[in-house]
């Protein structure tokens, strides 16, 4: 089959190339119907893998706290951020037009946080089934394939070794990792985003629409609101261009720093509120319940990670895993107690908490696992 889509596709290159004007191209149908098209009026031929099991995808583990300098500890590297996407199921799945976004304010403890009315238990847009990202956001240009119980990881910024510079820090050097780099996008502080290591192919190259300010996407490193959505009937690029769906929120100026992007809720797969230790008393809900009825709190500066935790029983039930689960786990507050790396190191295959109260899902890691 997939011969004779290459086949196809080379035919019609050759016929829209040599002699568009003359010729037609005709598809017929399993039903037997037929569609005739003026090859003059087809732009591009191309085939995409249906979309499954795209709910079973969710954020594993997300680190933005960066870490101390190997020469002077009060001073921090903070160019590492990264995540973890998992697919949590025993099915493939299969994701086009995914995108990922973060949420105004970028801090949860933000005093301008203008989303909430006067005694509002929560910002005014969650009744309204949306979400407002902020700055920009960015997307996989290709459908994304995650085998069950796989991982995909996700460089940030400093798609490169960090570590030899910063032993505490992140190797993303890696040719199955992705990395968010699209200096056209306006994303082009080099500081945030130098050349990606040459191992990582340039297919894994996230792309970007920034309809904010500044030359970098401004995760925080405190305390982000982070999701993963995918665009329905319309690509995350289309989407995100599309003035139309560009707002402000409350009181504030109709400016580019300003600028929000309404994201249907119904489009969100997964998100973490997120925040910091030290303001945790001061922050606010971003998400409302549909999306996350919780929050996981971090340390700043640590090294530190928000990280799944075990979903114990049904990781048990799972044939085969019986002697494969490692326990006594070290890294972080999990209730199950499951070591989940070293447990897939020997062959087990995990089940991540999904409530979407990341109160119950998470919990703060030491370090990152990838470490």
């Amino acid at each position: 089959m997939k011969r004779i889509i290459l086949l196809f596709v080379a035919i019609m290159a050759f016929v829209c190339n040599i002699n568009a004007q003359s010729w037609n191209m005709v598809v017929t149908h399993k039903d037997g119907t037929v569609q005739v098209f003026p090859a003059s009026e087809v732009k591009n031929v191309t085939f995409q893998t249906t979309d499954k099991n795209a709910d079973q995808v969710i954020i594993k583990e997300l680190y933005t706290t960066g870490v101390p300098y190997d020469t002077d500890p009060k001073k921090f590297f903070q160019s590492d951020k990264g995540f973890i996407l998992y697919n949590n199921s025993g099915e493939k799945a299969v994701i086009s037009n995914l995108a990922v976004g973060i949420l105004d304010p970028y801090n949860a403890h933000s005093a301008a946080n203008n989303w909430y009315t006067a005694n509002a238990t929560q910002p005014s847009y969650v009744a309204e089934g949306w979400v407002p990202a902020t700055n920009g956001i960015w997307y996989f240009p290709d459908s994304l394939v995650i085998e069950p119980y796989s991982q995909v990881v996700v460089s940030c910024m400093g798609a490169v070794d960090n570590t030899k510079t910063y032993s505490k820090s992140v190797n993303y050097a890696n040719k199955d990792y992705y990395t968010m780099y699209d200096p056209a996008s306006g994303y082009d502080n080099k500081m945030y985003y130098p050349t990606p290591s040459e191992v990582i192919p340039a297919s894994h190259y996230l792309k970007a629409v920034r309809f904010g300010l500044g030359n970098a996407w401004p995760l925080s490193q405190t305390s982000p609101a982070f999701f993963i959505f995918q665009t329905k009937n319309t690509t995350p690029e289309d989407f995100a261009k599309n003035v139309d769906n560009i707002v402000y929120a409350p009181g504030k100026a109709k400016t580019p720093v300003n600028a929000v992007l309404k994201v249907p809720t119904e489009w969100i797969l997964d998100g973490v509120e997120v925040y910091e230790d030290t303001n945790e008393s001061t922050s606010k809900k971003r998400f409302g319940d549909d999306v996350d009825a919780g929050y996981v709190v971090q340390t700043y500066r640590t090294g530190h990670t928000v990280y799944r935790n075990v979903d114990a029983d049904a990781t048990k039930k799972i044939a085969g895993n019986e002697g494969k689960l490692v326990y006594n786990y070290t890294l972080g507050n999990d209730p199950s107690h499951i070591d989940a790396e070293a447990s897939m190191k020997q062959g087990a295959k995990i089940v991540y908490m999904d409530t979407n109260n990341s109160s119950n899902d998470f919990h703060e890691r030491t370090q990152s696992s990838l470490k």
